[in-house]
């Protein structure tokens, strides 16, 4: 059983930047793969970022391309997503995940078999 816990959101003005991080707990952390995911207000829950457990593989949904990059400390057990040039589209509640293994495409949600409870992000325009 693995616990994820999401930090740092908070509000920013358009064009900043914030780094979220994801800390695991209760498993072996260096074998998951590692998701974001956001979810805005009456929007579904979509797919940010996406890095393998090994090789340092990512995947990105092609409007964060270029301005997040994720990340992972295996030694500190936590997951990172550095979010540069905010949108106020990039307003949401962002989650990171944990995967045993994709089996399938990286962007599903079904695909991740833990999650965190969430960190807001706002941006103001």
């Amino acid at each position: 059983q693995v616990q994820l816990a999401e930090s740092g959101g908070q509000l920013v003005q358009a064009g900043g930047s914030l780094r979220l991080s994801c800390a695991a707990s209760g498993g072996i952390f260096r074998n998951y793969d590692m998701g974001w995911f956001r979810q805005a207000p009456g929007k579904e829950r979509e797919f940010v970022a996406y890095i393998r457990w090994i090789g340092g593989i990512t995947s990105y949904e092609e409007s964060v391309k270029g301005r997040f990059t994720i990340s992972r400390d295996n030694a500190k057990k936590t997951a990172y997503l550095q979010m540069n040039s905010l949108k106020p589209e990039d307003t949401a509640v962002y989650y990171c995940a944990a995967a045993r293994g994709v089996r399938e495409n990286v962007a599903f949600a079904r695909e991740y078999d833990y999650w965190g409870q969430g960190t807001q992000v706002t941006v103001s325009s």
